[in-house]
């Protein structure tokens, strides 16, 4: 296939421009998918990174656990079926998943990996020809792949950076502002080491990923600062089911409080590892009937009140009895050992840590939002797959099967609407806290366990943030931070009830007349 030729370049309104058929923003899974389907359908695709092309900028990269994936009849273990993995979905997300958002999904995701596969993806196997799997939280069955044991995130990046070499991607570029008129997108405010310039673009994909940024310690890498979430919003985009902010169980305590923190991944729990406290104590027993693999959310909110109850700093996994640890686990060894821990010879102290928000833009199962030629696909689009709480290793998943789909519909819609001319913007305040502030905020108030008291107060926090100008990529980050907060602080506040990774501290229990999806309306400023 040959390249598209290259953008076309010039002025617009004292700043530089260029043109596209489709924008992509973000070099994840789902983003880099997303800009391939559209690129292998003949539409010329530029892909927009903030971030400098250095290795391990994306959380596609830091995703150790694996894909959920239903393999053929043959291939199975277990009696495994899309039905069972639709169940334990669905069982999952708290009464919250859309049925059919899950099926669709689910039932699409061997093609999904086949495509990956034939991009050059490997995948460890049991036998020649036959792929090892692995089982976690909440799933009934093992059905997890995985790659060089516990680095299955980074061979799937490594496999689409490979089949992005043909692709135009822009680093050093932030997306701050999506452009529209008449209810369409015709681009994309762009800023860069030139200063600011727009991409005129009929079709733009939001695949910027999560958030975890909100707060002091996450497992995510730096850029997870909700950037797709609040240009959505600013394009007026509704919003859903921010609250729903998963704390995954097993992040590595190693004395910091502050950063990207290494997770443990659910799949040493899935091979034998047992959570125990600072008294040597189950921290599950009669927590759940899965125990130590009950979905994560449970996890978390036993750890959570362990740790308040023992007044120690985290509690302990203890994985000695797994054997060909070091062979099977190696980026977890290797940051144990960082941290001055074996994992062979001593438990491993952990603590939850931010992890993945389950909702965000509004889309269908396409990408598609209500803005014609805006799609989103990935950690920062909510589809219905996650309800309340995502079932482990279906982030990839969800990001392999949405991302094609919305770089098929952003191809589709960018040949039907053909060139588009994008308009100066007026000019939009925007408002932020500085970032370790609003981290503190969060962190406090809006945690594992939160409550309408202390909501209220990040809520007052909230509103002293001050006018900003954008200049810089922090600038904008700190400005996105401060406007996704505001959507979790406002939807956590509006669900008087716990549900999922949703704990409410004076609402401890599940309230039935609330088993649906709150809407955020977007905010155009």
């Amino acid at each position: 296939m040959t390249r598209p030729a290259a953008c076309g370049s010039g002025r617009w309104a004292g700043h530089w421009q260029q043109r596209a058929d489709v924008v992509v923003i973000g070099t994840g899974v789902a983003g880099l998918v997303a800009a391939l389907a559209a690129y292998r359908r003949g539409r010329n695709v530029m892909v927009l990174s903030k971030t400098p092309k250095l290795v391990g900028t994306t959380a596609t990269f830091y995703a150790q656990g694996g894909i959920a994936v239903v393999l053929p009849d043959a291939m199975r273990e277990d009696g495994d079926s899309v039905e069972a993995h639709v169940a334990d979905t669905l069982a999952a997300g708290a009464g919250l998943c859309d049925p059919d958002a899950v099926r669709s999904i689910v039932a699409d995701g061997y093609r999904a990996v086949l495509e990956l596969v034939d991009d050059g993806a490997r995948f460890d196997e049991a036998a020649p020809g036959s792929w090892s799997l692995t089982r976690e939280g909440g799933h009934s069955r093992r059905r997890i792949i995985h790659a060089g044991g516990d680095a299955t995130g980074a061979e799937v990046q490594r496999t689409l950076d490979a089949a992005a070499a043909a692709l135009d991607i822009r680093h050093n570029h932030i997306a701050v502002e999506i452009l529209h008129e008449a209810g369409a997108v015709t681009g994309v405010l762009v800023l860069n080491d030139d200063g600011p310039g727009v991409v005129h673009a009929p079709s733009v994909i939001l695949a910027t990923g999560g958030l975890g940024h909100l707060y002091s310690a996450t497992t995510n890498p730096d850029g997870s600062t909700g950037d797709g979430v609040a240009l959505a919003m600013w394009a007026g985009q509704p919003v859903s089911e921010l609250e729903f902010i998963q704390f995954h169980p097993t992040m590595l305590f190693d004395g910091h409080n502050a950063g990207r923190r290494p997770l443990i991944t659910e799949a040493v729990r899935g091979e034998g590892a047992i959570l125990v406290d600072s008294q040597g104590r189950s921290v599950t027993d009669g927590v759940h009937p899965m125990g130590d693999l009950a979905p994560r959310d449970v996890v978390a909110a036993a750890i959570h009140a362990r740790i308040e109850e023992t007044g120690a700093p985290c509690v302990f996994l203890d994985a000695r009895r797994i054997d060909g640890f070091i062979k099977r686990f190696p980026t977890v060894t290797a940051a144990c050992r960082a941290a001055g821990i074996d994992p062979t010879l001593e438990a491993i102290p952990v603590v939850p840590g931010a992890h993945y928000s389950c909702g965000g833009v509004v889309t269908d199962l396409h990408g598609g939002t209500d803005l014609a030629g805006l799609f989103a696909a990935g950690e920062v689009a909510h589809t219905g797959l996650h309800g309340a709480n995502r079932l482990a290793s279906n982030s990839l998943l969800e990001g392999l099967v949405i991302g094609r789909r919305a770089g098929k519909a952003a191809a589709a819609h960018a040949l039907a609407a053909g060139p588009v001319m994008a308009r100066p913007p007026q000019p939009a305040v925007r408002r932020a806290l500085p970032r370790a502030e609003l981290q503190r905020a969060m962190s406090k108030n809006a945690g594992v366990v939160r409550d309408g008291h202390g909501l209220g107060i990040l809520a007052k926090e909230l509103d002293t943030a001050r006018p900003r100008v954008i200049g810089s990529r922090a600038d904008f980050e700190d400005v996105a931070l401060t406007t996704a907060a505001g959507a979790v602080a406002a939807a956590a506040l509006s669900r008087t009830e716990s549900r999922g990774c949703h704990h409410r501290r004076d609402y401890p229990d599940t309230d039935s007349a609330q088993a649906r999806s709150l809407l955020a309306a977007g905010a155009c400023c």
